[in-house]
């Protein structure tokens, strides 16, 4: 704890770039690390669980994602349950325009209803190719789809917004109640985010089966910028894994698993989310730009690039017409009237191209593999206990990239 003027303490938090992974002293065969993890009763090949946005997850990405390994979330309130067939849809999303002009695209797009003989199909897709299947609401929604979700029969259901709290405070009659929804969901539930180890401890304790850990992270996210408010990744995932050790020994065993969800750029971040207590990590805009992705390729200076866009930005959380914002509620702005009086916390862009999920997953893994190799880290559970962070400083992080050379040829897992 630090003095922050007279009145005033301030803890020091650590971005994933303010960390380094020490090696060990003794190094583990790569053929020896074993990347699986289990939650309820479906094990995972990869820890890596792909977030639930238009701009990354399609049926199509989640079957993919289940085949390599890892767990694709698809979004309930995306144009997959609004549309029999979003493509065209997604085709005027990737269509240059102003800013004006595309905010006014989402809201027409978005203002046609979710259905739920949509939600039921598109889960029955992903189950009838065999891997696991997950979808995701935001608090909002939850009440509403519940009985729909639980008759798709989902291995697991994602409540996720900017924030979600086991004692959320509002005058409204319809506020979830996170303990009761859970107690009688016959699902494990996955909720966040979360950055505190208190924040985590009362949704563990509302019985959530796992817990997304960030806020204000993000590829997209302006929240810290805008509000102020943001716990750095490296922090927050060791906050809340203190919060799961002391739960684990006051409910008597009882392991809630945590999901790093933001600042994963590279497959070192996802190494050193592991390291600071993370079970998987869960990541947008490295597979935003993938072929499995939604939407079209376009060009920009010869380069290839698709659209991503943040759940809080302004074409996100704009009004379609009578129907309301699909996302503004997830940012506790659900009763802001006019568009112009929205407070956004995230922005719309594009993501390089990088090409098959395969050939990206591939390189993930891979570099956690090695990551563990230099830990003598066997296992996840070895890597919790094994790993230890150094401090850097900002001539340590130039170090950590190329430099004193003009790089003429990018790597597969590595740009400038």
């Amino acid at each position: 704890m630090y003095e922050f003027g007279r009145s005033k303490n301030a803890t020091r938090g650590y971005s994933f770039d303010d960390v380094a992974i020490a090696p060990a002293r003794r190094t583990r065969s790569e053929s020896e690390v074993d990347l699986r993890w289990r939650i309820d009763a479906v094990t995972f090949d990869a820890p890596i669980v792909a977030a639930p946005m238009d701009s990354v997850m399609s049926p199509a990405t989640a079957i993919e994602m289940g085949r390599l390994g890892g767990l694709g979330v698809l979004n309930l309130e995306g144009l997959w349950t609004r549309y029999e067939d979003p493509s065209p849809a997604y085709e005027q999303l990737t269509e240059p325009a102003d800013q004006v002009t595309t905010t006014r695209r989402l809201q027409q797009l978005y203002a046609e209803p979710i259905k739920a003989e949509l939600i039921e199909a598109r889960l029955a897709e992903i189950r009838a190719a065999g891997v696991p299947v997950a979808g995701a609401l935001s608090p909002a929604r939850t009440q509403q789809f519940a009985d729909v979700i639980e008759r798709a029969g989902v291995d697991f259901f994602v409540i996720r917004g900017t924030t979600v709290s086991a004692e959320h405070v509002d005058e409204a009659e319809n506020t979830l109640n996170l303990k009761e929804f859970i107690y009688r969901f016959d699902v494990p539930v996955l909720v966040g985010g979360c950055a505190t180890y208190r924040m985590a401890l009362h949704l563990m304790r509302a019985g959530a089966a796992g817990v997304l850990v960030g806020f204000g992270g993000g590829a997209t996210h302006t929240t810290a910028s805008v509000l102020g408010i943001e716990v750095p990744m490296a922090s927050a995932v060791a906050d809340v894994a203190e919060a799961r050790r002391d739960y684990l020994e006051e409910s008597g065993g009882r392991y809630v698993h945590l999901i790093a969800d933001g600042a994963v750029g590279r497959s070192g971040d996802i190494a050193k989310a592991l390291v600071a207590g993370a079970d998987t990590v869960m990541i947008g805009s490295l597979l935003a730009g993938c072929d499995e992705s939604p939407g079209d390729l376009v060009f920009i200076n010869g380069k290839q690039f698709k659209s991503y866009r943040g759940m809080g930005s302004l074409g996100a959380m704009a009004a379609r017409g009578r129907k309301g914002s699909y996302s503004k509620d997830r940012y506790f702005q659900a009763d802001v009237a006019s568009d112009d009086k929205l407070v956004p916390e995230g922005i719309e862009g594009k993501v390089a191209y990088r090409g098959p999920l395969a050939a990206v997953a591939y390189q993930l893994v891979g570099g956690l593999r090695q990551s563990m190799f230099y830990t003598g880290a066997s296992t996840i559970p070895e890597l919790h206990e094994r790993g230890r962070f150094v401090r850097i400083t900002a001539s340590g992080l130039r170090e950590s990239h190329p430099h004193d050379i003009q790089m003429t040829m990018e790597a597969p897992n590595y740009s400038s």
